[in-house]
């Protein structure tokens, strides 16, 4: 004999409505993109002596050295990184796992999107140290 689920009721409201503003947050994090991706590109690809819109690595170096280039590229850096991360974690609640697996999702995530970070922070930094 089949168990029949109840009808979900379209009308309740999500468990934690009110409380989760990811949406938000890639929202906020999209914009962003936006404006960082266009200084980057006009940045690296334009406005370079070079043909081809290329740098040579003396001349990356030189650009990363300087701290309002080293701090978009950071910036670029961790928007790029909470906006994949937010991403990640929408499609793997369409999942729809119990509260258990979902926190675990979260921490992963976190971790994952903390040593991304770091780990290109510091590669900017040693490009910059080098300048």
């Amino acid at each position: 004999m089949a168990v029949l689920e109840r009808p979900r009721d379209h009308t309740e409201a999500p468990p934690r409505a009110g409380r989760d503003h990811t949406w938000w947050w890639t929202v906020g994090t999209g914009a962003a993109l936006v404006v960082l991706l266009v200084v980057h590109m006009i940045a690296n690809h334009f406005v370079v002596d070079q043909v081809g819109g290329l740098r040579t690595y003396h001349q990356v170096l030189e650009y990363i050295g300087h701290p309002v280039i080293l701090v978009i590229e950071g910036l670029l850096l961790t928007t790029v990184t909470i906006h994949a991360m937010l991403g990640v974690r929408s499609v793997l609640r369409d999942v729809d796992m119990g509260p258990r697996a979902r926190r675990r999702v979260d921490i992963g995530l976190w971790v994952l999107g903390s040593a991304t970070v770091a780990y290109g922070l510091g590669l900017l930094l040693t490009l910059a140290s080098r300048a």
